[in-house]
């Protein structure tokens, strides 16, 4: 991967159930700037940049009239194909990542593979249906986007945990933490695709 490389992408996906437009670099510092109406959710993308070291904003207009699960899962896609511009072929790329993150009582294990092969396999039994205003089960619907225009595998273990924020917290921080590691450049396999089939 040439170091000098831009790898940003600016992505607008609209519908008649949300208008979401994501801008971001892979190779930032972990600035981030999110508004989708849904506050829980705004923190729990912080998370992401910070910890994956990746600048993000997000703005998203979704019909929280209704629920929140359009304007969550839709987020997901958007940065997940926001991510997949940025990342180009992959060549250079780490492709594997992987992170244990503890919040007092809650540990959290996320793994993820670039490997072109989308597939969401998440554990987390959470202790509460609502964390402020995110509906927990739409942890999932946010990942499945991801993971299906990332083209990515992720596995997703809340291994402890009693209080549902902190269960949240692990998973959002974690998965930063593995992305990080999966998508920073590998120097000793410069402009190398990093699979046997030469493709990902």
């Amino acid at each position: 991967m040439d170091p000098t490389s831009d790898r940003t992408a600016d992505v607008s996906r609209n519908t008649k159930e949300t208008q979401i437009r994501v801008r971001l670099n892979l190779d930032g510092t972990g600035q981030g700037v999110f508004a989708t109406g849904i506050g829980f959710f705004d923190h729990m993308l912080d998370q992401v940049a910070r910890h994956g070291l990746i600048d993000i904003d997000i703005q998203c207009q979704g019909d929280l009239h209704i629920d929140g699960h359009h304007t969550v899962e839709d987020v997901g896609i958007t940065l997940g194909m926001a991510v997949a511009q940025a990342v180009g072929d992959k060549r250079g790329i780490t492709r594997y990542g992987h992170s244990y993150v503890p919040l007092d009582e809650a540990l959290t294990r996320v793994v993820v593979d670039f490997s072109g092969r989308p597939g969401l396999h998440q554990h987390i039994p959470f202790t509460s249906g609502m964390v402020g205003n995110l509906d927990t089960q739409l942890v999932y619907e946010f990942f499945q986007g991801f993971v299906n225009h990332a083209l990515c595998t992720l596995h997703i273990d809340n291994l402890k945990g009693i209080n549902a924020h902190h269960q949240a917290e692990t998973v959002f921080k974690a998965f930063g933490r593995a992305l990080r590691l999966a998508l920073t450049p590998d120097a000793r396999s410069a402009g190398v695709i990093p699979s046997t089939k030469g493709s990902l």
